[in-house]
């Protein structure tokens, strides 16, 4: 999940959500699988309430190895603030990794 607290940049809010999810994975099997970290191929998947706004060559940018996809999808949440001049944009992001057969 990442938020933007203020501006309503969605793709602000995106990328906080994909820097979130790398921090809270770990892909240790590389040598195990015969792979590395160029190998992969990673999709991810962005869900906010107003998908067409987001930059998604931002979001690819923000994932550092592989081959790198990204969808947008409605989903996440705006949250207008009481006074309704502001609001509060949280993003969901899933990261898929995968490999080729072989």
């Amino acid at each position: 999940m990442g938020v933007d607290v203020h501006g309503r940049d969605y793709t602000n809010a995106a990328c906080k959500a994909v820097s979130d999810a790398l921090r809270h994975s770990s892909l240790s099997f590389f040598e195990a699988a015969g792979k590395s970290h160029r190998d992969m191929h990673v999709e991810v998947r962005i869900a906010v309430t107003h998908p067409a706004e987001l930059d998604v060559k931002a979001i690819a940018a923000a994932i550092p190895y592989g081959t790198v996809t990204v969808t947008a999808v409605s989903g996440g949440l705006d949250v207008a603030s009481p006074s309704g001049d502001d609001v509060l944009v949280i993003a969901n992001a899933a990261i898929l990794v995968s490999f080729e057969a072989g």
